[in-house]
């Protein structure tokens, strides 16, 4: 049975995901920050939860090594675990800066790294990075400095690692979302037409078809 780990998984891109790759036989990791509330995700025989700060390499290397050692193998690795800020470059300090990179960069790349070098050793893998639209264009980051440039470095971090495993059967693709359908966005934009949004579940049954398409400009974009 293929593995998947999904870390953000109490989050609502997250649980769509879990519920994504159950429904199609996979048997699915989740990770979730040590405070994370866990009652909504499944209590299945495929589903097994594990807690870690993905901001500290220390111990998020320690819980993949976990997760190997119970399950031999990591077949696709969903990073969702990110965070977002406003402001200008005149509002945005340096510490916003780093903050937001650590929420959005240092999480997907504490994870990825050790994840990588297990898929390098089973010879195959998938790993998808959620980056976004103010990410991948600058022209689109206007007002969200910190958000941007942290995003931004996803889409480097995907390069590098396609690079790495020229020849090799392992693709890393950027998940591209535009505005996701949650509570929480209907609350902060009361007045928007949810109609244009996309369901965190449509995102995760086309990430999951794309797991076979070996895309050229490897993005998946909603």
């Amino acid at each position: 049975m293929a593995t998947a780990i999904i870390t953000g998984a109490a989050g609502n891109l997250g649980k769509a995901m879990v519920k994504g790759f159950l429904e199609k036989g996979y048997t699915v990791l989740g990770i979730l920050a040590p405070a994370d509330k866990a009652e909504e995700l499944p209590l299945e025989e495929a589903f097994s939860l594990y807690r870690a700060d993905l901001t500290n390499e220390k111990e998020t290397g320690e819980t993949i090594e976990k997760l190997i050692s119970d399950h031999g193998s990591i077949d696709v690795a969903v990073l969702t675990v990110g965070g977002f800020a406003m402001g200008t470059i005149a509002d945005t300090s340096l510490e916003q800066i780093q903050e937001q990179i650590k929420l959005n960069f240092n999480t997907a790349y504490a994870v990825a790294r050790p994840v990588y070098r297990q898929m390098r050793s089973q010879g195959k893998g998938r790993i998808f990075l959620v980056g976004s639209g103010p990410g991948m264009d600058m022209h689109n980051s206007k007002g969200m400095t910190a958000y941007g440039l942290s995003k931004s470095l996803l889409f480097r971090l995907a390069e590098l690692l396609n690079e790495e495993s020229d020849g090799l059967d392992i693709i890393t693709q950027v998940i591209v979302p535009s505005t996701i359908d949650t509570p929480q966005n209907r609350k902060a934009m009361p007045d928007a037409d949810y109609s244009k949004w996309v369901k965190a579940e449509t995102i995760a049954g086309q990430t999951i078809q794309s797991i076979k398409i070996i895309s050229e400009n490897k993005l998946v974009i909603f």
